[in-house]
């Protein structure tokens, strides 16, 4: 199949990769588009089932997958291997050859109460994400602030080391080093270099910065982590805890990322 070719259709159903594990999305268009690359490739516009719009990103092929009962099996497989959540001590068991109708009954109202206290808990563990920053680089910040902000002083575009380099960097630095294999290593690098995709322009810009964000983002038609370095990365650190209180990140991959932006920040 020739590399310009699509792989998948348009409202077709897919399982894609975002961060560490895999998710049932949708196809909403598919254009030929040269991202991170400079060859040009298929691309596709995803919806994950069940998230805001917000989320909704241009893919490649390679974090596409397609709904088969393999590939189910490997989407199971990933969010097992990642969870590290104690198994449940329900009872259900014990009652299995109760009255049908009686246990159907419990069953549901101890299933919905269950689903609900862990949806409670998974949203207070992401309300009490923390990131503490060390005062060397808080200092980094506050330079960076008084620049932008009194001193009109932008940062030249772009920048090198760009978001992507840096990521690159410490994923050759970890490499065999940390408790994550390479594959989940890089994966939590893609997660936050899409966290810093998604949120630059919405988050992490001063006023001053947004004419050279739409000038040179649009004019170099790159993603904003080839074009930007050091000094937003560490303001998505600052922001990552509001970030992550309105994501639907569960709580596996959001352990993972945590380890990483202590090791980073260090």
């Amino acid at each position: 199949m020739a590399k310009n070719e699509f792989n998948f259709e348009t409202n077709e159903r897919v399982l894609c990769y975002h961060g560490l594990l895999l998710y049932e999305a949708k196809i909403i268009k598919r254009e030929i588009r040269q991202e991170e690359s400079p060859e040009e490739k298929p691309y596709y516009w995803v919806h994950y089932k069940g998230w805001k719009q917000t989320w909704d990103e241009w893919v490649s092929d390679d974090r596409v997958l397609k709904w088969t009962e393999p590939n189910l099996q490997k989407q199971q497989q990933l969010k097992e291997m990642h969870s590290r959540r104690k198994p449940s001590s329900r009872s259900s068991s014990s009652i299995s050859r109760q009255d049908s109708s009686e246990v159907r009954g419990r069953t549901r109202h101890r299933d919905s109460s269950t689903d609900k206290t862990r949806a409670e808990e998974e949203s207070i563990r992401r309300s009490e994400f923390k990131l503490p920053i060390p005062e060397s680089l808080k200092g980094h910040l506050v330079d960076d602030w008084e620049n932008v902000t009194k001193n009109q002083q932008l940062a030249p575009l772009p920048r090198t080391p760009s978001v992507s380099e840096i990521l690159q960097q410490y994923f050759e630095h970890a490499h065999g080093r940390c408790n994550m294999d390479d594959e989940t290593l890089r994966l939590v690098m893609d997660g936050i270099k899409l966290y810093f995709d998604k949120s630059l322009g919405s988050s992490l810009l001063y006023n001053t910065e947004r004419k050279q964000y739409e000038e040179q983002v649009h004019t170099h038609e790159k993603s904003p982590s080839d074009m930007y370095g050091i000094e937003h990365l560490l303001r998505l650190f600052v922001q990552m805890p509001t970030l992550i209180s309105q994501s639907n990140v569960d709580p596996e991959t959001l352990s993972l990322l945590k380890g990483s932006f202590f090791d980073i920040l260090r």
